[in-house]
């Protein structure tokens, strides 16, 4: 062990670095104990997301056009006796929707 200060890293705040120089061993020891925990925290949160957007994209039906938002669902609607399948979502406070063909194939 040196018996030289340790340097601290170049993309550490001043403000931090300073902190810790006047910090004493037990701070310092609860700091490092607090660190440590708060970038798992942190690393956990990162990878959960990234899950969950693949997730998301592993979700999005194979018909759903490009323009139209994984989580659009779809409606049926009746116009002069006929049924016919939408797409329905909501954007802000507007319900969008987009047409996605008959409910009899046949129609």
């Amino acid at each position: 062990m040196s018996y030289e200060p340790p340097t601290p890293p170049a993309n550490l705040p001043k403000e931090i670095v300073n902190t810790l120089n006047e910090s004493d061993p037990e701070q310092l020891r609860d700091v490092a104990t607090y660190a440590e925990a708060l970038a798992e925290h942190k690393e956990r949160e990162a990878r959960l997301e990234e899950s969950a957007d693949q997730e998301e994209v592993e979700e999005r039906p194979d018909d759903l056009p490009d323009d139209v938002p994984a989580k659009a669902t779809i409606t049926i609607k009746e116009i002069n006796d006929n049924r016919y399948y939408y797409w329905q979502w909501r954007e802000g406070e507007k319900i969008r929707s987009q047409y996605k063909g008959p409910v009899n194939p046949d129609e």
